[in-house]
């Protein structure tokens, strides 16, 4: 095409070439100029000719390169069948070799998906044993061998039963050993573990777990009751002999699901208001309860004082009718024992004051708690319109967290009641002593008159 361009532009230029020539030279006779035509005629035929050369060897280029991709698209497809061809021919040896493996396996074959079955199901294990807590990464040999397609080595199945005598061989043992342990605030600390077989991790006196899916140690975010944290750290202080500790089962699982409880200031929190004015009554109570307690006491100590000393009458109840009688000795019986009765009455209020408040407190906490659990057993079954009983903890949770105000009045109802009882008995001992004392001087002062 390069070359078809240039030609033109020398055609071009020769033609140019030649008016101006012309036009400068121009002919005079006819003679002159014929032979110029005939000049210019062989001229341009000699520049078509070399045009048309060049025109049929850039044809002949075309042509021969039309048939080079011809033939190399030839050359493709039969690559192409070839290939087909040997694809098909290696599927069938494939299949033919897989059907050879197989009945060269024979038995192995059954042998190799036994081992593949318990490699995966003890892979499982091992992420999830307390064991992995002191030696971290043993699944993965384990889990390689049951993801694998091949044929496992003697090696290999011999690695594989030696981990599993491990297993069962530290999960008899109780041992311990230095490792991190990451508390609910995310601090890790460096410190000495007790691992009793698979079943438990213990640390600090505390109860641990171990993560799998975080590869480490962690404090629980909520221990087990004090009898069994205790029991723990006394077994993890003994050096010899025989310790008591309480142990999972679950090796972890019963006490995740020990987090999920909910402690006693959450079961206060969750009774609301009510169970918080129930509270209020208890404490309330206790107090106004603890203040009779000494008060009475005081004053029955120095009753029984007094009632040794009866010539010499005190600043206490006792005393306070002794000297009424001593101001009157004069005067009749009945007159005596009426101004005793009176003195007596005085002194009682004082004796008995704040006591019947308990029993109206031990008597209004039940019915707190019984309103609570009534509010709280609508609010459940509001719930329950609205999201349905899809869901049992739900249910569940809304009916305990009602229930924690009937405890609740119960837990404040009992000792009030105990404590209204041991008032009130204390009570009447003072009054009934200074009864007794007296009925006894009215008695002498009667003696006395008669004689």
């Amino acid at each position: 095409m390069k070359k078809l361009i240039t030609t033109a532009l020398v055609a071009a230029s020769f033609s140019l070439v030649s008016g101006m020539v012309s036009a400068a030279d121009a002919p005079k006779t006819i003679d002159q100029l014929l032979q110029q035509i005939k000049t210019e005629r062989a001229d341009q035929g000699k520049i078509n000719a070399k045009r048309e050369a060049e025109f049929q060897a850039e044809r002949g280029d075309k042509a021969a390169l039309l048939q080079r991709e011809k033939n190399a698209l030839a050359a493709e497809k039969k690559r192409g069948e070839d290939l087909n061809k040997q694809f098909s021919d290696n599927e069938h040896k494939i299949a033919q070799l897989e059907d050879d493996l197989k009945t060269a396996q024979g038995d192995l074959g059954e042998m190799f998906g036994v081992v593949k079955g318990e490699a995966g199901d003890f892979a499982g294990k091992l992420i999830n044993s307390n064991v992995s807590a002191q030696y971290p990464g043993r699944d993965k040999f384990i889990a390689d061998l049951g993801a694998r397609k091949q044929l496992p080595k003697i090696e290999e199945l011999e690695k594989f039963w030696e981990e599993e005598l491990f297993e069962m061989n530290q999960s008899g043992k109780v041992v311990k050993f230095d490792g991190s342990v990451t508390d609910i605030d995310g601090n890790v600390q460096t410190t000495s573990i007790t691992r009793i077989g698979a079943f438990n991790l213990l640390a600090n006196g505390k109860y641990v777990v171990w993560n799998p899916n975080l590869n480490l140690i962690q404090e629980l975010s909520q221990q087990p009751e004090g009898y069994m944290v205790s029991a723990a750290a006394d077994f993890e202080k003994a050096t010899s002999g025989t310790a008591k500790v309480y142990i999972d089962p679950g090796r972890g699982a019963l006490l995740n699901i020990f987090t999920q409880k909910a402690s006693l200031e959450d079961r206060i929190e969750s009774a609301g208001i009510i169970g918080y004015i129930i509270m209020a009554v208890l404490a309330l109570g206790l107090v106004i309860a603890i203040e009779r307690m000494i008060t009475l006491s005081v004053v029955a100590a120095k009753v029984k004082s007094q009632a040794k000393h009866i010539d010499k009458p005190g600043n206490n109840p006792l005393g306070r009718v002794l000297k009424v009688y001593f101001d009157n000795k004069d005067i009749d019986v009945e007159t005596l024992e009426l101004k005793l009765d009176e003195a007596i009455l005085k002194e009682t209020p004082a004796l008995e004051a704040r006591i019947s408040i308990l029993k109206v407190m031990a008597a209004i906490a039940p019915m707190l708690g019984l309103l609570g659990t009534v509010t709280g057993m609508i609010a459940t079954f509001q719930s329950i319109q609205l999201f349905g009983t899809g869901d049992p903890k739900l249910m569940a949770g809304g009916i305990s967290m009602a229930l924690v105000t009937t405890v609740q009045g119960l837990i404040a109802a009992l000792p009030l009641m105990l404590a209204h009882a041991l008032c009130v008995t204390r009570s009447k001992s003072v009054v009934q002593i200074i009864e007794e004392q007296s009925a006894g001087l009215i008695a002498m002062h009667a003696e006395k008159r008669a004689d």
